[in-house]
């Protein structure tokens, strides 16, 4: 294997970032080419949950000194993961006590998007559409610009999320269903601590039953700046029937109206919860739907391959999609490396890469299914 092998990845989120601060690291040609036209456009969430798994893929992708950025740039540590009923009685209590400083437990997400940038501002190129791909004569893959041009490469990874354009190319009939829910997130600025305690804590999820419940989570930043305010999350997940409205209403609604449906659905639950939405930044609402990929069988290797959620997209409830896309984009790293050794050729380190990927994303899948039958019994 020449080690001039060069490395396209489309979409410049956490697994496709990830991948690259790994093989920049190690010299290897890479670019990344994102839509967005800046890191901080799209609405996708504000708290990302890192698990163990995760932080073993940052540890083994990136840099130390990137590392460090990511660490000091996170949430101080929580401890406890807890669920109450809609009147605020505690239903179970997970507690997980001697966290490491030096490990990462949650993050906000335009925080770590701009850590993960870190040294990469040569290789990220923002504002640019990828349309479409083919693989040329000599076996090389080449993209195409929505705005017009292309690139080419050795290998084309696609890491551009639920709506890969780069998955639909390499696999037409792989299907992403509707999971039945929505989500209103939203967040409010910390000025104090909350009520009750718990809710400083750790992850917070308050079930009405089998159609609603409300996930919150604090994000206190280990290192503050100006204009960068604690803040906690603020999430609404319903079926589409409890929150009364169809998708075409919910998608249209500003902020504000998102905000006031919120509010209107908790009405009846406990005083502190009504109070934590009277008191949230009422600009921060935004809906999003939640997906799930249908099992997809191993495909050919070839010069084309795909990470995280434009592979196996899946529900956040059990906080596994970032984590995934993080043990995607290493494995997928430590086989474009070995290729890049001359240890396999980059055909073989692609198909090794797909026999451990895509059992551990349907894995992650199932168990994000079971923890969604979990969080809403009635």
């Amino acid at each position: 294997m020449k080690d001039s092998t060069r490395v396209l990845i489309v979409g410049g989120g956490v697994g496709g970032l990830t991948l690259a601060q790994a093989l920049h690291t190690a010299g290897v040609d890479v670019v990344v080419y994102e839509q967005d036209p800046t890191p901080q456009t799209r609405n996708q969430g504000y708290r990302i949950h890192i698990d163990p798994d995760g932080n073993a893929a940052l540890g083994e992708c990136l840099d130390p000194q990137v590392f460090d950025v990511l660490r000091r740039s996170s949430s101080i540590n929580g401890d406890l993961v807890t669920t109450f009923t809609s009147g605020l009685e505690l239903v179970s209590a997970l507690e997980f006590p001697g966290i490491p400083e030096k490990m990462i437990t949650a993050v906000d997400r335009n925080a770590f998007r701009r850590g993960l940038l870190t040294g990469l501002d040569e290789v990220v190129r923002f504002g640019r559409t990828v349309s479409d791909y083919r693989i040329t004569e000599s076996g090389r893959v080449r993209i195409e610009f929505a705005e017009g041009g292309g690139d080419e490469g050795d290998l084309l990874v696609g890491a551009d999320g639920v709506g890969s354009v780069i998955r639909r190319r390499l696999l037409p009939n792989a299907v992403v269903e509707d999971f039945g829910l929505r989500c209103i997130y939203g967040r409010m600025t910390l000025t104090g601590r909350l009520d009750p305690d718990e809710f400083n804590r750790g992850l917070c999820w308050v079930t009405e039953g089998s159609t609603c419940g409300a996930g919150f989570g604090p994000v206190v930043f280990r290192t503050p700046e100006d204009g960068r305010p604690d803040y906690l999350m603020v999430t609404l997940c319903a079926t589409p029937s409890r929150l009364g409205v169809t998708d075409d209403e919910l998608f249209g609604m500003s902020a504000q109206e998102l905000w006031k449906l919120s509010t209107d659905v908790v009405s009846d639950w406990h005083p502190a919860i009504r109070d934590i939405y009277a008191h949230s930044d009422i600009d921060s609402f935004f809906p999003i739907t939640f997906r799930i990929s249908a099992p997809v069988d191993n495909w050919g290797p070839g010069p084309v391959t795909l990470l995280g959620d434009a592979i196996h997209t899946m529900p956040p409830t059990a906080g596994a999609g970032a984590n995934t896309a993080l043990a995607d984009a290493a494995s997928l790293a430590r086989e474009i490396l070995s290729a890049t050794r001359g240890e396999k050729s980059l055909t073989a380190a692609v198909a090794d890469y797909q026999t451990v990927m895509l059992p551990r994303g349907r894995a992650a899948i199932d168990n994000s299914r079971r923890m969604a039958a979990q969080m809403f019994v009635d």
